[in-house]
């Protein structure tokens, strides 16, 4: 049985965008055997960990476990909604947390304690471990991806990667889809609608403070779209992605910039005109040259200037061809 594996070699190094979408169907649909939201769970881990991934596209086992944890917090805890078998091991230990720490069910995932969710993510890891990891990989036969248990490392099959970027807006309402779905045949709930909000809520943004404490320290105080200077106390600072979130699904030092409120605002879920690229560029190279920065927060790890060229055309290709120029 394939959940049982503790290594998976790739089985398949070339796959054409037909093979990928034919297994993707396979994955998503009753052809595949499904007793639990687990295989869901970890696409939508895959997709929010498509940029952090290093050269050899690789991503740790610890990143893909804070995303798959808060995924299932905020639907088992937070909404109180059934995954599958119950007493499945990864509510399981999400109760344990949420009864050692004393925890509300109306606390979500962003606003727990960054130690608590440590602590959560840790226990769920060893769950997928055993339950996770294995199953996708066996529903798509090897080709996906590649694991290891011992050091836990988790390897993307490089076409399989550029596909999950190119098509990544497509695949993320896909996978909300199919999910809500199997949750609604789970759950007494009124309309499929009531949990496609609860499934698409799941990667809310959290707060960009500590960021903003950061490009404050580091970076001149100015907006990096208009210029108009932000240390006076008439104008109110803010952070904004420069690859729109709705679309990156994650937040990344190398994605945000600081701006006056009125360019924020104004850009919103835009992609900014082309030209603020190479400015974005620059700005990341200058954050490259400063050392003490990627040690105290381990952000540009997995950072290189072709990945944001590609996000920024593949944003476009995914319908952000509403560009947005300061007024």
């Amino acid at each position: 049985m394939s959940h049982k594996l503790r290594v998976g070699e790739l089985k398949a190094l070339y796959l054409t965008e037909e093979e990928v979408w034919r297994i993707f169907t396979i994955v998503l649909t009753t052809k595949s055997k499904k007793s639990a939201t687990y295989k869901f769970g970890l696409l939508k881990a895959m997709i929010e960990n498509l940029y952090q991934v290093n050269e050899e596209g690789k991503v740790t086992y610890d990143q893909l476990a804070y995303s798959f944890t808060k995924v299932y917090w905020n639907l088992v805890i937070h909404h109180e909604l059934e995954q599958g078998t119950r007493g499945s091991a990864v509510v399981t230990k999400l109760m344990e947390v949420k009864r050692a720490y004393n925890i509300p069910k109306e606390m979500t995932f962003d606003k727990l304690d960054a130690s608590i969710q440590l602590v959560a993510a840790k226990r769920v890891k060893a769950v997928m471990k055993a339950n996770v990891f294995g199953a996708l990989y066996g529903d798509t036969q090897g080709s996906f991806y590649a694991f290891d248990h011992k050091t836990e490392q988790f390897k993307f099959n490089k076409a399989v990667l550029t596909f999950m970027r190119k098509y990544q807006r497509l695949l993320i309402d896909l996978v909300n889809y199919h999910m809500a779905k199997m949750i609604e045949q789970l759950n007494d709930v009124p309309h499929i609608n009531y949990l496609l909000d609860k499934v698409e809520s799941i990667a809310k943004r959290s707060t960009l403070k500590p960021f903003e404490k950061v490009l404050v320290q580091y970076f001149e105080k100015t907006c990096f779209y208009c210029g108009k200077e932000l240390h006076k106390s008439s104008i109110q600072t803010h952070v904004d992605h420069f690859i729109p979130w709705s679309f990156v699904q994650s937040d990344q030092l190398w994605n945000l910039v600081l701006t006056c409120s009125k360019c924020n605002t104004s850009k919103n879920d835009k992609l900014a005109v082309r030209s603020y690229l190479d400015d974005m560029i620059d700005r990341n190279e200058r954050m490259i040259n400063q050392p003490e920065l990627i040690a105290s927060k381990n952000e540009l790890v997995t950072y290189n200037k072709e990945k944001i060229i590609h996000l920024y055309d593949y944003s476009i290709q995914n319908g952000y061809e509403n560009i947005w120029v300061p007024s």
